[in-house]
């Protein structure tokens, strides 16, 4: 059966967030849109916030998941973030953005989780 791209993008951020709470992170938000920007998953762990971009595909596909975050998704991510922490103040936490690359093959699911894959100022 031939999965939509919706739905291994949808399955793939499911899995991101179980990796995440796996991994002793608190999911704040999901799919959250936040100056005209949807954040995939918004996650905090002791002193630290993470914007978490997730990037799905089927691993036959050229390139890897991350490439597709450009400097335009990077500069929408910081705005987005930006908003949702004028909305949502995080007291005494640095911010980070992370990408979650998810690739889905023969043999199952591959998780990739960057840390501090770029900076605001990217």
């Amino acid at each position: 059966m031939r999965t939509t791209h919706r739905a291994l993008g949808d399955a793939g951020e499911a899995r991101a967030a179980r990796h995440l709470e796996a991994g002793g992170w608190r999911i704040l938000a999901r799919n959250v849109r936040a100056g005209g920007v949807e954040l995939d998953i918004v996650a905090r762990r002791r002193g630290v916030l993470a914007i978490v971009e997730v990037k799905t595909r089927r691993s036959h596909l050229a390139g890897a998941p991350e490439e597709a975050v450009d400097a335009a998704k990077r500069a929408r991510l910081v705005r987005g973030a930006a908003a949702w922490l004028r909305e949502n103040p995080q007291r005494g936490r640095s911010v980070r953005f992370d990408v979650i690359a998810c690739e889905l093959g023969e043999a199952g699911w591959r998780l990739r989780h960057l840390e501090g894959a770029f900076d605001a100022g990217d």
